[in-house]
């Protein structure tokens, strides 16, 4: 990791430009299935437009000052779905069914086979972003437990199963993610908050077998749900400090919507904290004094040493330029409290 102070990054996606997506399909979905009519280019010219998108997103970035750079995930129609349905022994022509986490019916990923991964999904995104920066560089892959949760089994008849061979998937990516120059791997598993005992259960088990042989810096991301979709939050999570035993150093998690306890970061006491401090459900831009004191309130629980400061989750349904403001606020705000941490640092020593 950076040898800075507080160093800054994105949980993953940034918005992707108008004249690549349909926004008006794209604000009322996170789909599960493939959904490539929310491309608004024809499919011949798609991956270079995607290929210009994603060198917007890191430029934004860099204009911003982020620390640690992400590929605004400008090739998915949503976080997971681009990975989950292009393995073996999915059927992608006829999906299944299952609720989402506003307990609403949609279309799922329809186990019918061994699942299996032929081969690398998501490298020639790290090959792009890395090509395209020359600052420290994170990808974004979905986890294990949250495909399993958004699939329909009609296969193994065992979640855990299910889950297992995700994650073994997830393994063999993850490997040829930092083959190909990843600085860092994000593993995105917002259903364990969504269903702690079951997370409890076996889901720690399959984050595990998913890092198995992983060498490399490994953060896990835990939300509430993109703001866009999932509006009242608990102001705590029900599953988070059991992550203290998985094999990641870093955990990622939202605390400005929910306004978090930041109390609970006392119980990761060996990880490195990607703290959230950007609402995503507030269209207004933070002042970098907000975001200051959003940092500084969790100093007590965690030393700065041990944080890199994030918004909450995925850009992905945020107005542009709401977002980039948000994101320069937030390397401000973090600026801020590093120069206040190295000045009382200078007058400790005289």
């Amino acid at each position: 990791m950076p040898a800075k102070l507080l160093p800054t990054t994105l949980v993953g996606s940034y918005p992707q430009p108008e004249w690549l997506i349909d926004w008006v399909k794209l604000s009322k979905q996170v789909p599960r299935i493939r959904a490539t009519d929310l491309w608004l280019v024809a499919p011949n010219d798609l991956e270079a437009a995607q290929d210009d998108a994603t060198v917007l997103a890191i430029r934004d970035q860099e204009r911003a000052g982020v620390d640690i750079v992400t590929d605004g995930e400008q090739r998915r129609e949503s976080y997971s779905n681009r990975f989950a349905t292009a393995l073996d022994g999915i059927d992608v022509e006829r999906p299944g069914t299952r609720l989402n986490r506003s307990g609403r019916p949609i279309p799922v990923p329809r186990v019918v086979g061994p699942i299996r991964r032929r081969q690398p999904i998501l490298e020639r995104d790290l090959e792009v972003l890395r090509a395209s920066t020359d600052r420290m560089v994170k990808a974004t892959v979905p986890g294990p437990f949250t495909m399993g949760k958004q699939a329909q089994d009609d296969f193994y008849g065992s979640e855990e199963a299910v889950a297992m061979d995700y994650a073994a998937a997830v393994n063999a990516e993850i490997k040829d993610l930092f083959a190909a120059g990843a600085d860092v791997v994000q593993i995105d598993e917002p259903w364990m908050q969504q269903h702690p005992e079951k997370a409890r259960q076996y889901g720690l088990a399959a984050l595990d077998r998913a890092l198995d042989g992983v060498r490399g810096t490994v953060a896990v991301h835990l939300c509430f749900g993109y703001a866009a979709v999932v509006h009242d939050k608990p102001e705590g999570y029900s599953f988070l400090a059991e992550l203290e035993n998985s094999k990641a150093q870093q955990i990622s998690i939202e605390a400005a919507q929910p306004r978090l306890d930041y109390a609970v970061l006392a119980r990761l006491p060996s990880k490195t904290i990607i703290l959230g401090v950007i609402d995503l459900a507030d269209s207004a831009v933070e002042t970098p004094d907000t975001v200051a004191e959003r940092i500084r309130r969790a100093l007590p629980h965690v030393p700065a040493e041990r944080i890199i400061v994030a918004p909450d989750c995925g850009m992905k349904y945020l107005p542009r330029e709401i977002a980039f403001g948000k994101m320069a606020a937030m390397v401000e705000g973090a600026a801020i409290v590093r120069r206040e941490i190295e000045a009382s640092s200078q007058t400790g020593r005289t």
